[in-house]
Formats: C-alpha cells, structure tokens, sequence
C-alpha cells in the first residue's frame, strides 16, 4: 500500500483502486447509511456517518465515468470521492493530531473496511492516512510523517514530572484502600466495645471508600465522564452485600437475626488490597490495546489482537484477587467468600473498564440488576414471613440449603460479569474505544 510521506493539497488525487463490488443481494453499506441527498437512501439523520455515506454516494456515483482513460476504469463523476468527504469533515482532519484520530471518529460513526472500499481504499486506516496527509496544515506541523507507526507519542519537555505521578497513580494510591482497611481492622481488634468503637467503624469505613474514589479519579480507572447515580447505588449495594449480606441472609433463612450477625472481614479485606491489582491490569490493558493501534494496519487485525490482551487482563486480575482472598482469609482466621467475591470482582472491574472507555447503559444495567437480584432475595426471604407469604421465601431457602448462602450473590455477580464480558470484547476491541475521549 502506498502512503503519502508529506501533507499534499487538498484537491490532490486520490490514489486509483477498484471500488468493492456489492452483490445484487447485497444492501450497500454507503447508501445505507446515506443523507437525505444520496439516492436510495434507507436512513436520513445527522452526524458524521450520514456525511460520510453522502459524500461517498455523491462521490461515486452510478453512471459510468466520463472521460475515463480505457476499459475498467470507472472514475466517479468527481473523479475524487476522498476530495468530497474531507469537505464535509475539514473540521475533524484540521485538528486531529495523528491519521488514528480520523480513523476512530470514522469507525465509531458506523465506517466499517468495506465502506471505505467506497472511497478506493482497502480499510479504514488507509483512508485516514490519506485523509490527514491531505490537509494543509502549519509549515511546523509538515516535517511529521502521517505513519501510523508514529502514533505513541514521542516524550515531551516536563516528562520528567511524569515519573511521580505514575508512581501516585499506579503504586501509592491503590495500595491505600487496602492499608486503610487493614489498620481499620487491626484497630478494632483491640478496640473495646461501645460508642466510640462504632463512630471508629464509620469514619473508618469513609476513609477506605474515600481512598477508592481516589484511584478511580485518578489513573487507569479514570473514566472521562462521572458515574451516573445508578451506578453508584448499586457498586455500594454489591460491596456492601458483599460483607454483611451472606451473614444477614444466612440469619433471615433461620428466623433472625436477632442479634448482630457475622461480618466477612476477609472478603472486605481481599477486596480493598484487590483495587492495586486492579489499576495494574487496567494499565496492561489500555497501554497495550494503544501499542496495537499504532501498529495495525485494520480493523479486524486491530480487534483480534485487543480480544486476547482483555482476556490476559481480567485473567490477571481474577488470579490476583484470588490470591489476596486467600491471604487475607489466613491473616484474619476466617475463610472468604471466594466465589461472589471472585464474581463480584470481575464485575466491578469490566463494568470500569467500559466506563472508562466511553460506554455507560451497559454497565449500570448490569451493576443495577446484580443488585436487584441480590435485593430480591433478601426481601423475598424477609417478605415470606407475613401472613400466606410463605411461598416467597421457597426459591431462596431451597438454593441456601444445597449450596450455602454464598450461591446468591456468587450467581447474581457471575451472570452479570458473563454478560458484561460479551458485551465488553467486541466494544473494547473497537479502536473508536481507544482515543482520547475527545474524538469519541
């Protein structure tokens, strides 16, 4: 494939290929996403991809060429369809930095390789690079190549400071939850009980979610838009659950509580150490599928390699947490919850991932209902104590009573986290997903 090596004109040539040709059968992927101007047009609306398949449909055209230089030549009636969509989108190559810009805001408007075949190219990509090269730009921006292969960005004046701060965001800051919560626990054990033991489980407590907000504003889980309430709501139900909600579901089952019931310290323990791992898997993820951006050369070469690199991370993950689990279970003499702390830990970091990515339905739908699950049980349980309820609490007593009250949440969080992740490997796999949140 040949590439342009410095910025050209806009009106230069595009470079000569075959458009794909679309089966009889076929819907055509430009006129199907085409403008209110586009004969044929199946959907006309704003945006970016009614542009595009404008200026394609436009560009291209159905009658053969005029003026063509021999048989199988068909030129567009433009004789340049790249030239038309550039003049529809000048806004958005004049300010991307790198041709990976142009190609995420394409694909993330519905521009897929075949559609780009439209505009005599052979992927997406191809058709960014020529669209960047073309744009004039400042006579300091003409020394830069548009090679993908130059899309990490290179290290700037003032990266020194950068040092610490990756050692805040990566090494300081997720190791705080889990030391907050260790003292907070060491504490209490030689607290005496009373009033001022509860105001030091409270402000404790606060500290150890504080100290979470902290890494999530900060660093690999730094989403560019705010949590939504929902979201909130049901990630403090799911980690609450997790402590107190086997024990009190445990006591419902058999006619209490009716008196404090057992706390799951391992399992809050396990969890707060969890959020180093965390951030570091995060980090793998995200640096890596940015390394792949720069080097691939399509989509579909794009996505296969990002798929295996968030597998390798949430295995990463999962192993770790497994691992601390353990470790605070033999530290406190008491056994964790391994399977809904596993569950709800593979959960809660897909649902970030996608969050800090761009994506925000999926998740709070997935979070909500896996609190929602957990909730309806528990009510269900208490509810079946009123007069002819006590049907309600049949589902819920039957799988306690084989599988232990641990079963609730360990499916509620395992279903939710399984659905997450079909939903989490095809949109992280999109380079669209990958760029500054900007050009999203």
């Amino acid at each position: 494939m040949t590439t342009h090596h410095a910025p050209g004109p806009l009106d230069a040539p595009s470079r000569p290929a075959q458009p794909a040709h679309t089966g009889p059968g076929e819907p055509d992927p430009v006129r199907s996403l085409a403008g209110p101007g586009a004969p044929g047009a199946l959907y006309a609306g704003p945006g970016l991809s009614g542009d595009i398949a404008a200026g394609s449909a436009s560009g291209t055209g159905d009658s053969p060429a005029q003026g063509s230089g021999g048989p199988g030549t068909a030129a567009p009636p433009g004789g340049d369809p790249v030239k038309a969509l550039m003049h529809r989108h000048r806004e958005l190559c004049a300010r991307a930095v790198d041709p990976l810009e142009i190609a995420a805001a394409l694909e993330a408007h519905g521009m897929t390789d075949r559609t780009a075949a439209h505009f005599r190219h052979r992927d997406v990509f191809s058709l960014a690079e020529e669209m960047y090269a073309r744009v004039p730009r400042h006579s300091s921006d003409r020394s830069a190549p548009p090679a993908f292969a130059h899309a990490v960005p290179e290290p700037v004046a003032g990266a020194a400071a950068a040092g610490p701060s990756r050692l805040l965001t990566l090494v300081l800051l997720p190791a705080l939850p889990g030391a907050l919560c260790a003292g907070l626990l060491a504490g209490l054990a030689q607290a005496p009980p009373g009033g001022a033991r509860t105001l030091a489980v409270v402000a404790g407590v606060l500290a150890v979610l504080s100290a979470v907000q902290l890494c999530l504003r900060h660093g690999p889980l730094r989403s560019p838009r705010p949590a939504g309430v929902a979201v909130r709501l049901a990630t403090l139900w799911l980690l609450g659950y997790a402590v107190l909600g086997d024990g009190l579901l445990d006591a419902a089952v058999r006619g209490g509580p009716d008196r404090l019931w057992p706390v799951d310290t391992a399992t809050a323990l396990g969890l707060a150490l969890a959020m180093w791992p965390a951030v570091l898997c995060a980090r793998l993820f995200t640096g890596g599928a940015r390394r792949r951006l720069a080097r691939s050369r399509g989509l579909g070469e794009f996505a296969a390699a990002t798929r295996p690199l968030l597998l390798a991370s949430l295995t990463c993950y999962l192993a770790a947490l497994a691992g601390l689990l353990a470790l605070a279970g033999a530290a406190l003499g008491a056994p964790p919850a391994l399977g809904g702390a596993g569950a709800l830990g593979a959960l809660l970091l897909l649902a970030r991932l996608l969050l800090v990515h761009g994506h925000r339905a999926t998740p709070t739908v997935a979070l909500a209902t896996a609190a929602g699950v957990e909730l309806a049980v528990l009510c269900s349980v208490l509810a079946s104590r009123l007069p002819g309820c006590g049907f309600l609490a049949v589902p819920a007593e039957t799988l306690i009573e084989v599988c232990g009250a641990e079963a609730v949440p360990t499916l509620a969080c395992a279903v939710a986290a399984f659905a997450l992740l079909g939903r989490a490997v095809p949109a992280l796999s999109r380079a669209s997903a990958h760029t500054d949140p900007g050009t999203r």
